[in-house]
């Protein structure tokens, strides 16, 4: 099966399961906790601190549910 990886609700999957993970202290050696950040904000819009993995966590659940990330 082909994904498309374009799709906010695709990416908001997999930059979830990656949070999820920094969250438990399971590194990545190819990208940081910021670089990930980074990539759930261009997702949801929203602004991330070092660490705010829980805040990106729950804006992304609000669009893999098919809501809108909070102001």
């Amino acid at each position: 099966m082909l994904l498309d990886l374009d799709q906010p609700k695709i990416a908001a999957l997999f930059l979830r399961a990656h949070l999820k993970m920094l969250e438990l202290g399971m590194k990545n050696s190819r990208l940081s906790g910021t670089q990930i950040l980074a990539k759930a904000s261009e997702v949801t819009g929203q602004h991330y601190k070092r660490g705010q993995y829980q805040k990106a966590i729950d804006d992304l659940n609000l669009i893999i549910n098919g809501e809108t990330a909070h102001a």
